[in-house]
C-alpha cells in the first residue's frame, strides 16, 4: 500500500490555478523527489497533504487514511519542514523545541539534543536572534525529533550553507535507512538527482512525468557532441534532434529516438571526436519546460 496516494487532487484559489488533477503514489521507504520552479504547485500539494488547505476536488490518502477526515491522526506520524519557517520570536530555541515535542507522546529530549548537536544549533539563543539559516535548522530539528514515519520536506536546504546541507542530506539518508518515507520538494535539481529514488516533474500545476531517475535519463534523450573534418549543412536535421548548436569543429545537440539510426548517421562522417552522454536531471527538466 502506498504511503502517499492522490487522485485527481485539484486546488484553485478563486480563479487562480494551484494544482490540477495531480495523481501520485509514493511507496513506503522511498525518497520521492517533487520538482518544478516556483509557482508550479509544489507547496500547494504539500499543504493539501497536510490538510492545511482543502482541495477543490479530488482527494489524497496517507498511510491509507483520508487526509481530510483523518488529518489529526495522520499528522502525529509526519515530520514537516516548510520552505519558510516562522516561530515565536521571543522564545528560546530549547523552549520552542520542547513545546513542539510536547505534542507527541513519549520523551524526545535525547533525540532533540542529538539533532541539535548534529545541526550545530545553539539551543539557548532566542529565535529573534537567529539568522535565516539557523531558523531553518530549528525547523529541521522540529521535523525530526519525534521520529516520524513520513517526512514532507518543502525546499528544505534554502538558507543552509554547503556543510550544513551535507549534514542534512546525511540525516535524511539515515532516516530513510531506518524505513522513513521522504517526500522531497525542490527546484534545486542537483539535490534531487543525488538523493531521490524517483521523481515527479510538475509544470503549471500538472504532473508531466513520473519516473525513477535512471530511467528518466536513459529513456529520455541523449546529449551528443560530434566533431568531424566536415559536417554538411543540415546533416543532423533529423526527427528527434533538438537544441542543435555549432561548436568549435563540430556540433552538439539532444537526440530522442532510435540510437542505432543516429549512430549509423554519425558513422558516415570522418570523425575527429564523438561524445554520447546521458543528460543531467536539470537538462531533462528544462526540456519539459521548453
Amino acid at each position: 500500500m502506498p504511503v502517499i496516494e492522490t487522485q485527481q487532487l485539484t486546488k484553485y484559489y478563486g480563479k487562480a490555478r494551484g494544482i490540477i488533477d495531480v495523481d501520485l503514489q509514493v511507496e513506503e521507504g522511498e525518497i520521492f523527489g517533487f520538482i518544478g520552479p516556483n509557482g508550479a504547485g509544489k507547496s500547494t500539494t504539500i499543504r493539501l497533504l497536510l490538510n492545511l488547505i482543502f482541495p477543490t476536488r479530488g482527494g489524497a490518502r496517507i498511510f491509507g487514511k483520508d487526509v481530510v477526515r483523518d488529518g489529526p491522526d495522520i499528522r502525529r506520524h509526519i515530520g514537516y519542514l516548510p520552505s519558510e519557517v516562522f516561530y515565536y520570536p521571543h522564545m528560546k530555541v530549547i523552549d520552542l523545541l520542547n513545546y513542539a515535542a510536547s505534542f507527541y507522546p513519549g520523551d524526545h529530549r535525547g533525540r532533540l539534543h542529538e539533532l541539535a548537536d548534529r545541526m550545530e544549533l545553539d539551543l539557548n539563543r532566542r529565535i529573534q536572534d537567529l539568522s535565516y539559516g539557523n531558523r531553518k535548522k530549528v525547523g529541521i530539528v522540529q521535523g525530526l525529533l519525534h521520529s516520524p514515519r513520513l517526512l514532507l520536506l518543502d525546499e528544505p536546504t534554502l538558507g543552509l550553507d554547503p556543510l550544513m546541507q551535507r549534514t542534512f542530506f546525511d540525516l535524511v539518508r539515515e532516516e530513510n535507512a531506518r524505513g522513513v518515507t521522504v517526500f522531497f520538494s525542490s527546484h534545486i535539481l542537483g539535490e534531487v538527482q543525488r538523493l531521490c529514488h524517483r521523481v515527479a516533474i510538475i509544470k503549471e500545476g500538472r504532473i508531466v512525468e513520473v519516473s525513477d531517475i535512471r530511467t528518466l535519463q536513459k529513456n529520455n534523450y541523449k546529449r551528443i557532441y560530434v566533431a568531424a573534418k566536415a559536417i554538411p549543412d543540415g546533416y543532423f536535421d533529423l526527427p528527434g534532434v533538438t537544441n542543435l548548436e555549432p561548436t568549435d569543429g563540430g556540433v552538439q545537440f539532444f537526440y530522442k529516438g532510435d540510437i542505432d539510426v543516429m549512430v549509423a548517421r554519425i558513422s558516415q562522417l570522418d570523425l575527429t571526436d564523438l561524445t554520447i552522454e546521458e543528460p543531467t536531471l536539470e537538462e531533462i527538466f528544462m526540456h519539459y519546460y521548453e
